[in-house]
């Protein structure tokens, strides 16, 4: 007897024509498909209490569902992607009104640090950290289960958040399941800070506490080209577990006449067999990425980061697992829009690396 959910994805992709105009009511770049039918499920995650510089990334997966359905689905290396059922949660209400509540209450506290912590207002912001801390873990705990579930019933898992902290309860999940393995990092910045600003579960910490996780033996960084006196410690004394290619001299390599395809060897050889791979929209150029919360001058262009994706794919290591973090929608569509595509293309190669999805079409699921 066969599987009424194959059976329904099977119906759907049927009916579904990939060449009309997107359906702005429907999924997930217009495609028809729930998470109980789909190979790949996006998990937004609309949390963003500990931002530092500016807000809006708790607003990241409504705005790239919203730009999803402008995507043409069509890919000249995965022509059928589309078939492979991609679809997302609907956002979370409950979470994403305590990282309002939260966020307002943190942005307070951190002003309070800025002005040099007044005396005065010490007591009003005694419980901050505590309070932050405790719904943080709590969020850990939600996401390692709904992940956690997903992973068992065979689904392939992206975290779309928010913030980049919050992928943590994810890395728990996969940790649960997997010997070992490695982070890609892509991002402007080391995320290496020590419960940054008083906050264990900071977006500035996310890869110090990923590290946390023996299971994860390697985390190589790409694109950074921000980082603090601490993280640079951290990096030195792991003893070859962290490996930075600091975006400078992965600049000054190509403009000494070296090709990308060779530091993108040199970046992948770093990695073990099992990859898990973490995008900040911010490893980008801002030109691409104007609303993200912490913006950097330079960074890799879209092809360049798409070129390294594949790479990593067609060295035969295998994506388990990935996250998009730190999309704000700010004064343009544009935000959104690159999000989007971003997605697309690390949804659909983490499925190519776990055999769902080759160039000739959808592998059984």
């Amino acid at each position: 007897m066969h599987d009424p959910i194959v059976l329904a994805l099977q119906q759907k992709i049927a009916n579904f024509d990939p060449n009309a105009v997107g359906d702005t009511s429907g999924g997930l770049f217009g495609l028809p498909f729930t998470p109980e039918e789909a190979q790949v499920v996006v998990v937004p995650v609309p949390w963003e209490v500990t931002v530092s510089y500016r807000a809006g990334t708790a607003q990241g997966p409504a705005a790239i569902a919203e730009a999803s359905a402008q995507v043409d689905l069509y890919d000249p290396d995965l022509p059928d992607a589309w078939k492979l059922g991609l679809a997302m949660e609907a956002v979370d209400e409950k979470w994403e009104a305590e990282s309002r509540e939260l966020r307002e209450l943190a942005e307070g506290y951190i002003g309070w640090l800025e002005d040099g912590q007044p005396a005065e207002s010490a007591k009003k912001f005694a419980n901050v950290t505590g309070k932050v801390t405790e719904r943080g873990e709590a969020l850990l705990k939600w996401l390692k289960a709904k992940t956690g579930a997903y992973l068992d019933a065979g689904k392939a898992v992206v975290v779309l958040g928010g913030d980049h902290s919050t992928p943590l309860g994810y890395l728990h999940a996969l940790a649960a399941r997997h010997e070992e393995f490695g982070i890609l990092q892509i991002d402007a910045h080391c995320d290496l800070r020590v419960a940054y600003e008083g906050f264990q579960y900071s977006h500035a910490s996310i890869m110090y506490n990923a590290l946390q996780l023996p299971q994860v033996k390697k985390l190589v960084q790409v694109g950074i080209r921000d980082l603090c006196q601490q993280e640079a410690d951290v990096i030195a004394q792991s003893g070859g577990r962290v490996v930075m290619f600091h975006h400078r001299f992965l600049r000054e390599g190509m403009y000494e006449k070296k090709s990308w395809k060779k530091q993108c060897g040199k970046i992948i050889a770093q990695l073990p067999q099992k990859v898990y791979l973490s995008f900040d929209i911010d490893g980008l150029d801002p030109k691409l990425c104007p609303g993200t919360g912490t913006p950097v001058p330079g960074g890799l262009e879209f092809e360049e980061a798409l070129y390294l994706i594949r790479a990593v794919v067609r060295s035969g290591r295998q994506i388990i697992g990935c996250d998009l973090n730190e999309v704000a929608p700010g004064d343009t569509d544009w935000n959104g829009n690159v999000g989007a595509r971003l997605l697309y293309q690390m949804a659909n190669w983490m499925a190519v690396s776990q055999g769902r999805l080759t160039a000739n079409g959808v592998t059984e699921a």
